[in-house]
């Protein structure tokens, strides 16, 4: 007989495996499940989307959802642990319900599906949610994220009103009818979510950020109308808050009626008491501009007459001033005394010229008569030698001395003699 092909050794580990020597599937599913079944028991917080509940069946099969993300998972409760519930619960598991549930994983190898085999199911009731709504505030609050300081101003006139509301809601109509009201030329972009249950907070959070990224969106308004506590949960969730703190465009919240206060309103740069306050809020009205525009030109007009009747008075104050009403008597005044300052100075630079004249003829008269010619005049006569030097005694001419005689009319030349 031919030999026997030996056995084909599968890999041990995941890691091991090849494409020439992969696992097959129901190796993969059964190691699967044996790491599944190891699991422990835990308690898992969740909101009812859906329920499966076949006439006759043992077991119901429940779509438990995330509070904050759209993450699901399929659980499966027996119908004895859902009389129990019916005990907190008499309508039963509904859509929305939050409830924590006590479950171990179960892995299908024959379909490849997960679930959670639950033992225990029980509701949230609204003193433990007001709880942890506490709880979480006081965590936002530590973080700054309700802080003044970092709230922004509404936009006095809004090009475009970005409103999140629910579909075909009242909250819309409030909005949308009251502000267009005060300022018929609003323009909105709405975005209609939903605004309670499971996929609230997702959709409002996607609805958040496309008229965040919109440039033209200058406010955006999150409204719904009144309702439980339960009913508000979303607008209390902490991805909510933490989204509307991050946003670069304004944020108004108007949730419910006033004694309603989600965690929206904290962190909301501004909060209105209802959706209809919120129209009030966002826009202004244009009867109340007009009126106030009327107001300032009036205002206006009054203090610029005003103006111009105390410059009047004052110029014709000024005008009434001898001065500005005949001016040239000052002129006048002036030319007189300059006339007279002339006069003054005419008369005495005249007397000035006469006193100098009369020292001048005293000064001629005296340099004539002091002048060597008048004393020739008289008869004598300046006799010099040839070097100009005066003869004053006979000795100063010998004899024979050429002489210089100086007449008043010229001179003549002479010699010495001996003196008789």
């Amino acid at each position: 007989m031919p030999a026997a092909d030996p056995p084909v050794r599968r890999p041990t580990s995941a890691g091991e495996t090849t494409a020439e020597n992969p696992w097959p599937v129901r190796l993969l599913a059964a190691k699967m499940d044996a790491y599944i079944a190891r699991m422990p028991w835990t308690w898992v917080e969740g909101q009812v989307v859906q329920v499966n509940d076949r006439p006759g069946a043992s077991v119901v099969f429940v779509t438990l959802r995330d509070a904050d993300t759209d993450m699901s998972l399929p659980v499966t409760i027996t119908r004895r642990v859902l009389g129990r519930l019916r005990e907190t619960l008499p309508d039963g598991l509904a859509h929305g319900t939050r409830v924590v549930v006590h479950a171990k994983p179960e892995f299908f190898a024959k379909r490849g599906s997960l679930s959670l085999a639950a033992d225990d199911v029980r509701p949230v009731g609204v003193g433990e949610l007001l709880a942890r709504l506490e709880h979480l505030k006081r965590v936002l609050r530590s973080e700054g994220l309700f802080d003044a300081s970092r709230k922004q101003e509404l936009p006095f006139l809004p090009r475009t009103v970005g409103l999140v509301c629910g579909r075909a809601s009242a909250a819309e109509r409030d909005v949308v009818e009251n502000a267009r009201l005060r300022w018929p030329a609003v323009r909105f972009e709405v975005r209609e979510v939903a605004v309670q249950g499971p996929h609230a907070v997702t959709e409002v959070v996607a609805a958040l950020a496309e008229l965040d990224a919109d440039p033209d969106v200058d406010v955006v308004v999150i409204a719904r109308g009144g309702g439980s506590v339960e009913d508000l949960l979303p607008f209390s969730n902490e991805a909510l808050v933490r989204a509307v703190a991050g946003t670069r465009t304004p944020v108004v919240s108007a949730i419910g009626h006033e004694v309603d206060s989600p965690l929206l309103d904290l962190v909301a740069d501004v909060r209105a008491s209802t959706p209809t306050d919120a129209a009030r809020l966002v826009v202004p009205d244009v009867a109340e501009e007009l009126a106030g525009v009327r107001q300032l030109r009036a205002r206006a007009r009054r203090a610029v007459t005003g103006r111009l009747e105390q410059e009047e008075h004052a110029l014709a104050a000024l005008r009434s001033r001898p001065v500005l009403a005949a001016p040239h008597v000052l002129l006048d005044a002036r030319r007189d005394e300059v006339d007279a300052l002339r006069e003054r100075a005419r008369r005495g630079l005249g007397h000035r010229l006469d006193r100098a004249r009369v020292d001048v003829d005293h000064l001629r008269a005296s340099v004539r008569a002091l002048s060597p010619r008048s004393t020739l005049l008289r008869g004598y006569a300046v006799v010099q030698r040839p070097d100009g030097s005066l003869v004053r005694t006979p000795q100063d001419a010998p004899e024979g001395t050429r002489l210089r005689i100086r007449l008043p009319d010229g001179e003549v030349a002479a010699t010495a003699g001996e003196a008789g």
